[in-house]
């Protein structure tokens, strides 16, 4: 009897051993067999702001497709605002899913440019850029929820067959993704700046017949007209004298956005009260001078003209005369203040086959004549190829406006807010005039027209610091004095 009792005993503790390791076994199995799915993040990444409060720029030209697969840093599109053209690259490892604009549409800050399905970890910061953030549900998101509680009831189900299905699954659906498109002859119509297509719109040329010399194939202005100066010189088949010469059709444009800065900034200079003060300076001494030194330096890759000079000239003169160097503000229209500006920025006009843009040098006061060359000629071409940075375009304290580059003599130029003054340049020519001795002689001779805020700078203090300038550029050696 208590053998049997024991055997019994033996049979029934080897059975509950058995049936916990086989319990333990297949949780074991089944945490092995476990894989987690990968949530994919598709979202909108949103058009940042690129400073000085642009709230709208237009689309020049995307470098990327739906279906390209991009990298962190890799540029998507190339904007235009009304100040410089800017390239926006991206800030997430993945692949492009939609673009929301066309080239030429006016893309707005804040909203959505591209849906990019995100396959690297994102960061706080990251966030930022994205629409849609914790709260909001995309249909992308609502997908991936699905899938998710789908997974969640299958690993209710337990077995390591459905974990590793889940696997396979997951790596099955990770998308073939396409290559960049590589630019064609086709696309030379989103090579090109809103300006250059008004002009092709205007002249009636179809831009992907036009060569373009730009970077990247870009069509530029010059482009088109020895496109058309080309064509107008082939023969023509003469129509019939009794056939009615065709009527040329109104064409309406939007502005490009230079122009529409252009439209802002003058609207709001329209309530400045200007007063104009011109006075001509004999700049004889100065063209011997910059000649001898451009002849003595023969390394310098541009011989300097009179601009540099008469940059300095104004900056000293601003040293002694910190009025015409402030600006004003009237955020509160009950109490405006002047600020008198340490530091000499000089906005100076640069004509571009894009409009007119005005960069800035900064610091002039500690800058030599030199290196006040040397800024002039690199803004001056990342200007024409338009490749200006915001920074490039901001803070200018005072402007100088090189007419003289064009032609003309005496102009009216208009403040740029909230600045007090400008001075423009007219073209240096020569003309006869009496010396001391009432002798004829030959003298070569520029106007410098100024204008100024009459609210809160008059007339003698304007005409001060000109003169001073003008007696600087007569007698390039009294600007030595004064530098440091």
């Amino acid at each position: 009897m208590a053998t049997a009792l024991s055997a019994l005993r033996y049979a029934i503790r080897s059975r509950t051993i058995n049936l916990h390791y086989t319990a333990l076994l297949k949780s074991s199995q089944y945490r092995a067999f476990h894989v987690s799915r990968r949530v994919d993040v598709v979202k909108p990444f949103l058009l940042a702001d690129i400073g000085e409060g642009i709230t709208e720029c237009q689309l020049i030209q995307w470098f990327v497709q739906p279906g390209a697969r991009v990298e962190q840093f890799d540029k998507l599109c190339e904007v235009q605002s009304d100040k410089a053209s800017v390239e926006i690259t991206s800030p997430f490892d993945g692949v492009i899913k939609k673009l929301y604009y066309d080239p030429d549409d006016m893309a707005i800050t804040g909203k959505p440019l591209v849906d990019i399905d995100i396959q690297s970890e994102i960061s706080e910061e990251d966030e930022a850029k994205l629409a849609g953030g914790e709260g909001e549900a995309s249909p992308a998101d609502e997908g991936e929820a699905k899938m998710s509680s789908g997974q969640q009831e299958m690993e209710a189900q337990g077995g390591a067959e459905a974990g590793m299905a889940e696997a396979k699954e997951v790596k099955s659906d990770t998308p073939r993704l396409a290559a960049r498109r590589p630019t064609s002859k086709s696309d030379h119509g989103t090579l090109a700046t809103p300006a250059v297509r008004h002009l092709t719109k205007e002249l009636d040329v179809n831009i992907g017949d036009v060569e373009g010399t730009g970077r990247d194939g870009r069509v530029l202005k010059e482009d088109v007209h020895r496109h058309v100066s080309l064509k107008s010189q082939k023969p023509e088949t003469p129509e019939p004298s009794a056939k009615a010469p065709k009527t040329r059709e109104d064409k309406r444009a939007p502005l490009t956005p230079v122009q529409s800065g252009m439209f802002k900034l003058m609207t709001r200079s329209l309530n400045i009260p200007h007063f104009l003060y011109t006075c001509a300076a004999d700049v004889s001494a100065l063209t011997a001078l910059r000649k001898k030194l451009s002849g003595a330096n023969k390394s310098t890759e541009q011989k300097l003209t009179h601009l540099p000079f008469i940059i300095k000239a104004v900056s000293l003169a601003l040293q002694q005369h910190p009025l015409l160097n402030a600006s004003l503000d009237t955020k509160d229209p009950k109490k405006p203040e002047l600020v008198y500006k340490g530091a000499h920025n000089f906005g100076f006009g640069a004509d571009t086959p894009h409009g007119l843009m005005v960069p800035v040098i900064r610091n002039v006061q500690d800058l030599s004549i030199v290196e006040i060359a040397v800024q002039l000629r690199e803004l001056s071409e990342k200007a024409r190829n338009n490749k200006l940075a915001p920074f490039d375009l901001r803070d200018a304290t005072f402007t100088i406006s090189n007419i003289g580059s064009v032609g003309g003599g005496v102009v009216a130029p208009v403040i740029s807010e909230p600045q007090v003054a400008i001075v423009g340049i007219g073209r240096s020519k020569v003309v006869p005039a009496f010396d001391e001795n009432e002798e004829l002689v030959r003298k070569e001779e520029l106007t410098l027209s100024w204008s100024a805020d009459h609210r809160v700078v008059d007339g003698a203090e304007c005409a001060r610091c000109a003169e001073r300038v003008r007696s600087m550029i007569e007698d390039p050696a009294s600007m030595m004095v004064n530098m440091r």
